[in-house]
């Protein structure tokens, strides 16, 4: 299970982090924000479970769950990143209940502190999901705005020494 765990984690940083790439190459910095915070947030998991492998004796298995899908929509990425969040959520409650059974009460104290922090990153997902079907196109119209007013900010400041 923990390493059933870290493959499904490193898949979402990967994921996650080419989702950054994409909404920063689009200009829209608050969803590129939100997913470089998460596969940083993925990657503490990461270890998190890695050490508890390694106490136990373990292997820690590297490899990614699956492949990256390359997906250029941002309501899509949202509804990808929001369906991996309750993957996790559903995976680490029924694997907090199986280390509960097996009297394994510190993994399964993990997998319960990492459902808590999926269900933050899930509900995030959800809010840009709904702010994108309130506003529409014009929701990721304002973040690229924005993007463009501080470019054109930071070019107009004289640079320090000039």
């Amino acid at each position: 299970m923990l390493n059933k765990a870290v493959s499904d984690e490193l898949l979402a940083v990967n994921q996650y982090m080419y989702f950054h790439f994409r909404c920063d190459d689009y200009g829209y910095d608050l969803l590129s924000n939100l997913f470089k915070r998460t596969a940083i947030h993925e990657m503490l998991h990461v270890e998190r479970l890695a050490e508890r492998i390694l106490f136990l004796k373990g292997e820690v298995e590297m490899t990614p769950s699956g492949s990256v899908e390359k997906i250029h929509c941002v309501k899509e990425m949202l509804k990808k990143a929001a369906e991996m969040e309750t993957g996790s959520v559903d995976d680490y409650n029924n694997w907090a209940n199986e280390c509960g059974a097996n009297a394994d009460s510190v993994t399964k104290k993990m997998f319960e502190a990492l459902v808590g922090e999926e269900e933050v990153h899930l509900d995030q997902y959800e809010t840009e999901i709904d702010n994108l079907e309130k506003y529409g196109d014009n929701y990721l119209a304002l973040q690229s705005i924005e993007r463009s007013k501080s470019v054109a900010t930071q070019m107009a400041a004289p640079a320090a020494g000039e």
